[in-house]
């Protein structure tokens, strides 16, 4: 989001704009998946001139944010999605998620779980799985405050060196939950081709010329920086570009690649997609959360038995830097 954006933020009311049933219907579908300007203005038979006024504002308010540009035919389109503002302050507008249809997941982002929600729909296409990029922490709190069915996260409990189930267990007491490993994960630094500036190791964030961009507060990836950091003995103020953030690795290889930062921590699968460098730092466990009463339910049968085939792994494992072996591993906490 602009800077601009950013101002305006402060002074617009959300649910005011929300109030335009044409800015309601633009929102529902960035809460389905992303779209360019030209496609919403196509499924809403619409000017795109008065689309790209609608979606400005929502912009402006919080609601949506620009996750990608693509050259077409010469020109670049950018895509847009419902922001994860959008969701967590206008309950009133989520997605109409039927128990027995869907399935509202919020996460830390994800490639094999975006993965899973584009392939399931060949199998079982009245399962629809929404998924909502928020974080690790904010995944799990949406989970316990009912907003969502199922959360995925990779937090690292520092005390015992484990992933995951301090927290859950800390968040969600007396209550029965199943955890559903999805796979280990190569996180690293995320350098320009050719690596210009030499950065070989972690603590060369800190040096002056670098330009970091950073993951937002609450995500698996800052949480493991910030403990680094601290490990490290390196101020957070040292880092160039530490308050910049961005919400997924995409946005992240993205940044890199553009030209817009030197250097940030993400999977090693976004930077091959947008072919940048890549300095291996950790590998990290993900894993799906749930309660078990949603997890055994009839629903969600087709998800687990697509997760669990030789296929599906191996598509995951192809993304690159994802480790599948245990994929589909339960444990009952």
């Amino acid at each position: 989001m602009s800077t601009e954006s950013y101002q305006i933020l402060n002074t617009i009311d959300p649910v005011k704009q929300l109030a335009d049933p044409q800015r309601q219907a633009i929102l529902r579908l960035l809460m389905r998946q992303d779209y360019t300007l030209s496609q919403l203005a196509e499924l809403l038979k619409s000017y795109p001139a008065q689309v790209r006024h609608h979606l400005k504002i929502l912009e402006a308010a919080g609601l949506v944010e620009m996750v990608a540009t693509r050259q077409v035919r010469g020109f670049q389109e950018k895509y847009y999605r419902a922001s994860a503002h959008a969701y967590l302050v206008q309950l009133p507008i989520l997605p109409a998620i039927d128990p027995e249809q869907g399935l509202l997941t919020f996460c830390s982002h994800d490639l094999g779980l975006e993965l899973l929600a584009r392939l399931l729909p060949q199998s079982q296409p009245a399962l629809n799985l929404t998924v909502v990029p928020v974080g690790s922490l904010d995944s799990l709190v949406a989970l316990r405050q009912g907003v969502c069915q199922m959360a995925g996260c990779h937090l690292l409990d520092v005390e015992s060196g484990i992933y995951n189930l301090p927290f859950i267990r800390h968040l969600f007491p007396g209550q029965p939950m199943r955890v559903v490993h999805m796979a280990r994960r190569l996180q690293g630094l995320i350098v320009p081709p050719g690596n210009p500036l030499g950065i070989r190791e972690f603590a060369n964030i800190a040096r002056p010329e670098v330009s970091f961009i950073n993951r937002q507060p609450g995500s698996g990836t800052r949480v493991w920086l910030d403990h680094k950091l601290r490990t490290s003995g390196i101020p957070s103020s040292r880092v160039p570009g530490y308050s910049r953030e961005a919400r997924t690795h995409h946005q992240v290889a993205q940044a890199v690649a553009s030209g817009e930062a030197n250097t940030g921590i993400g999977l090693y699968a976004a930077a091959l997609a947008y072919s940048v460098g890549f300095i291996p730092l950790f590998e990290e466990a993900y894993d799906l959360v749930l309660p078990v009463e949603v997890a055994e339910s009839k629903l969600l049968a087709p998800m687990w038995d697509l997760i669990n085939t030789a296929e599906f792994r191996m598509s995951v494992q192809i993304l690159g830097g994802y480790y599948p072996r245990r994929m589909g591993e339960v444990t009952t906490i």
